[in-house]
């Protein structure tokens, strides 16, 4: 009999879990050591910075897990055409799955002609190499209205998911913007929680409140959790 944590089994949690190695002063070995944990549990992708894309899809190769790229990160404050050049180079470097983060400043300006483009540029270009495509909407800095709007304008763009956060701004993923963000989207585009995400409980939360991905730096602790809580 599989063993199961509120209803949930070990691989389930596993394939939900984006394992991200993002911090600014990472190193090869820690891409090495990041993607053996991605090989190790299968998770649902392996999420690394541009620099980084090619020794992660490498390391990969043969696995199954997806690399996933960041575009315009963590800011979001590049231009469009540089944040399509980035994902065009993310795809030709092994990437199949690119987290862009959108202009922050201009949606809460009400510019939305311009976070249309924007992800719609990029949306174009991750396509385009064969990659799905997350649009990060920052939702700490964002009010309930802006997050319904961010939602809004990515799934006009043809964005595939909407996320909630890149992790490195004032808070994370709650599960009140995530209900929000799935109620807005529907089952039409996908929701990815991200920032904070440390806990089984809470990655299940997330999944109960409508996620599909979890972005997280803690895969292995979340998963080895699981084991401990399991039955």
């Amino acid at each position: 009999m599989t063993a199961t944590y509120r209803g949930f089994t070990f691989e389930q949690i596993a394939k939900t879990l984006d394992h991200s190695v993002l911090k600014p002063d990472v190193t090869q070995a820690d891409i090495e050591a990041g993607a053996q944990i991605a090989r190790k549990y299968d998770t649902a992708s392996y999420c690394v910075q541009g620099v980084n894309i090619a020794q992660a899809a490498e390391l990969l190769e043969g696995s199954g897990v997806p690399v996933c790229a960041t575009v315009g990160f963590p800011h979001g404050a590049i231009t469009s055409v540089a944040k399509a050049f980035e994902a065009t180079e993310a795809t030709r470097n092994g990437a199949t799955e690119v987290d862009m983060v959108i202009s922050v400043g201009s949606l809460i300006s009400g510019d939305d002609e311009l976070v249309l483009a924007d992800i719609r540029a990029v949306a174009e270009a991750a396509h385009v190499g064969g990659a799905h495509l997350k649009v990060i909407l920052e939702t700490a800095l964002l009010t309930a209205d802006q997050i319904v709007r961010g939602c809004q304008l990515s799934e006009q763009a043809g964005a595939d998911f909407v996320k909630t956060s890149t992790g490195f701004s004032t808070a994370g993923a709650t599960l009140e913007n995530i209900r929000l963000m799935k109620a807005t989207v529907g089952d039409r585009l996908r929701v990815k929680a991200s920032g904070g995400v440390r806990s089984v409980d809470q990655v299940i939360d997330f999944i109960e409140a409508g996620v599909s991905r979890c972005g997280t730096s803690n895969a292995e602790a979340i998963l080895l959790e699981f084991n401990s809580l399991a039955s």
